[in-house]
């Protein structure tokens, strides 16, 4: 006996006609980009932002101080790694503040309680092997955060995913960056 394998065909809904469409983007207004098509939870996306926010401010803190701490024979290079990676990271914080802005949120730079708002920890590291080895901690946890918010985005919320996963990518070339520079130091 011979298998029937039946195919069925998925429907995409009609789009919606332009009076329509003109009729809803004149409800409120005042809500800017948030329109009535925002399939996500606003206020978890906010809060999820506002810890990606501090999770990137203590990055560029803790980039900061390793940059001018570094010593010894292999500090230039190092030093100038951790000063790009310190201002990529405050980009970083920079998209993620406008985002929060667009969705009618308020980004949270208060220094009180940034460090438990953050998902990376500010590890000084006495030496410049341990420094290298805390800023790639933090990078691994940033990954596996933005990681998960990438997934928890997925179509509901496009534009912050995409940025999201913008930043990703930089990370994980940070993280790369990061254990070349264990590579090196070892060699």
């Amino acid at each position: 006996m011979k298998a029937v394998i039946k195919e069925t065909s998925v429907t995409q809904p009609p789009l919606t006609d332009i009076q329509t469409l003109r009729k809803r983007a004149r409800q409120h207004i005042e809500k800017g980009a948030v329109t009535s098509g925002y399939a996500a939870d606003r206020g978890a996306v906010i809060k999820m932002l506002n810890e990606a926010l501090a999770t990137e401010l203590v990055c560029v803190l803790r980039y900061k101080r390793h940059y001018f701490m570094a010593t010894g024979i292999h500090a230039a290079p190092v030093a100038a790694e951790f000063l790009e990676h310190a201002n990529e990271e405050m980009l970083h914080a920079d998209l993620i503040a406008k985002r929060i802005i667009e969705l009618r949120g308020e980004p949270d730079f208060s220094p009180a309680g940034l460090a438990e708002r953050s998902h990376a920890e500010y590890v000084e590291g006495a030496t410049l092997n341990e420094m290298i080895k805390e800023d790639l901690i933090a990078e691994r946890v940033a990954i596996e955060s933005y990681r998960e918010m990438v997934g928890y985005l997925a179509e509901q919320d496009p534009t912050t995913r995409r940025m999201i996963e913008q930043i990703l990518a930089s990370e994980e070339e940070h993280a790369d960056d990061l254990s070349s520079l264990l590579e090196g130091l070892a060699s």
